[in-house]
């Protein structure tokens, strides 16, 4: 299952303000001048035509493959240019629609439960394949397990749980992430592994080299995509 963990990015180009109140770019963009343009290509066509040998004139088919071939490239290089523009369209939509779910309460699978500052805790849900008996277990950061959770599942489909950041003899905890397991058994005895999910506040966006992520409260960064349902800000 996917976990949250923090993401560095990068590919922010720095700027500058003059000293005229103008701004610059920390980028310098040169042209480049050692590809043929059109008005170059058929500059040498026309050369071409004309110092070639009377006695053997260029074939037609050649000339027209040249010609053909030099509208391939272009079109290619137009192609590229709009590709290129559409995708910087696209991101900026994505990261609009992204800034609408800063201070939004989103559920994402992960295996992190954390306790913040203030002592308010995250909550989730697991899906239970069937009837049975569901223990989700928290560990801290050395492997200790110090609270175990009881859930009863009447069927398939979600079972909530929450957590009020205290051990199992009712002590809270110090803020941090611990980690949730979560196990189903049924009244046979058969025993499964299940995902958790837990619910977080969105509390920026952030576009990365690999689309967008959202940044959760206490918990990390995730894809957008991770995001299986958004809900209400908390209040």
């Amino acid at each position: 299952m996917s976990t949250i963990t923090n993401t560095t990015y990068s590919g922010a180009s720095a700027s500058s303000t003059g000293s005229d109140g103008t701004s610059t770019s920390g980028t310098t963009t040169t042209s480049s001048t050692s590809s043929l343009g059109q008005a170059d290509f058929l500059k040498l066509m026309t050369e071409q035509l004309k110092n070639q040998d009377p006695l053997k004139p260029m074939d037609n088919s050649a000339f027209l493959g040249q010609l053909a071939q030099f509208s391939t490239v272009q079109g290619i290089e137009t192609l590229n240019t709009n590709f290129s523009t559409l995708s910087s369209s696209l991101t900026n939509d994505q990261m609009l629609k992204g800034a609408e779910l800063v201070g939004h309460q989103v559920l994402v699978p992960s295996t992190s439960l954390a306790i913040s500052p203030d002592g308010s805790t995250t909550d989730g849900v697991v899906i239970a394949p069937s009837a049975g008996d569901i223990t989700v277990e928290i560990k801290n950061d050395s492997g200790e397990t110090v609270r175990k959770l009881s859930l009863t599942a009447t069927g398939n489909g979600e079972v909530p749980f929450s957590w009020d950041g205290k051990d199992a003899s009712g002590n809270a905890l110090p803020a941090g992430t611990y980690k949730a397991t979560a196990t189903h058994l049924t009244a046979a005895g058969a025993s499964t592994s299940l995902n958790t999910y837990v619910n977080a506040t969105v509390d920026s966006v952030t576009v990365g080299s690999s689309g967008l992520y959202v940044n959760l409260a206490n918990l990390g960064s995730t894809p957008i995509d991770n995001v299986i349902r958004i809900g209400g800000t908390k209040s």
